[in-house]
């Protein structure tokens, strides 16, 4: 029997896609997704049927997944980072479930930005640390900046997905308001653009500083904990392990 494959391939570089998610990629039929997504893979897989639509069309997008399923064909549904992570994972399996049809749906999980922009900053997610994304298109602006403060409260390392669009121009102005209240102002924050793709970057300052940073939707920014610190550029969360002096 045909199924969805709901497919996380990562940052968008080949290098970060995993030999489970190529393999479901090359074995589908019709490779279905949103449009920039589809742009980043289609050279890598140019013998393949694309089906896409725009953005905030996803479950349109799951809807013609289950569709080409019906027909016999052999899908996958791409996301990029990790399907079952801000992806198409869950929608997905709502879409079929709703419909009642016998499809069935594989979840193939990918490295997420949050992995991928950590290791190109050194080693800031060693400890307990929360990924929140700061777009209010499915959740209240409310319900996320108390999710801010709550991670902050915590002293967890904060990985804020979506900080700023046209649209949320102060967001990440208004998180960072929050979390000073619980850390130092000298607290390192990393921050990386375009992970995983061609023309990323990085680079570390502060959390006093990070209201002046160039942020958009590309990008991910990591809020160190009350350990965290810089060593020869890099950002490292001690885990807790004890050096011994040799």
């Amino acid at each position: 029997m045909k199924r969805i494959d709901v497919v996380g391939f990562g940052p968008g570089g080949y290098e970060y896609m995993t030999v489970q998610a190529i393999a479901a990629m090359k074995a589908a039929d019709v490779i279905v997704g949103y449009t920039t997504y589809i742009d980043l893979i289609k050279d890598i897989f140019p013998d393949k049927n694309f089906l896409n639509t725009p953005m905030t069309r996803e479950v349109e997008r799951c809807r013609i997944a289950l569709e080409e399923a019906k027909k016999g064909q052999q899908v996958a549904l791409i996301s990029s980072g990790d399907s079952g992570i801000y992806g198409m994972a869950g929608i997905m399996l709502q879409v079929v479930q709703a419909s009642g049809e016998d499809i069935p749906v594989r979840i193939i999980p990918g490295v997420t930005a949050a992995s991928a922009g950590a290791s190109m900053l050194g080693a800031p997610l060693m400890n307990d640390f929360a990924i929140i994304s700061l777009s209010d298109l499915m959740v209240p602006l409310t319900q996320i900046m108390l999710r801010v403060k709550c991670a902050a409260e915590g002293d967890f390392v904060i990985c804020l997905y979506n900080p700023k669009s046209r649209k949320r121009k102060d967001y990440l102005e208004k998180a960072a308001d929050i979390i000073m209240t619980y850390r130092k102002p000298e607290t390192p924050v990393g921050i990386v653009r375009r992970a995983g793709r061609e023309n990323s970057s990085c680079e570390v300052t502060t959390l006093k500083e990070l209201k002046n940073a160039e942020v958009d939707m590309f990008t991910i920014v990591i809020i160190g904990n009350s350990m965290t610190y810089v060593q020869d550029g890099k950002i490292i969360t001690p885990r807790g392990y004890v050096l011994e002096e040799v």
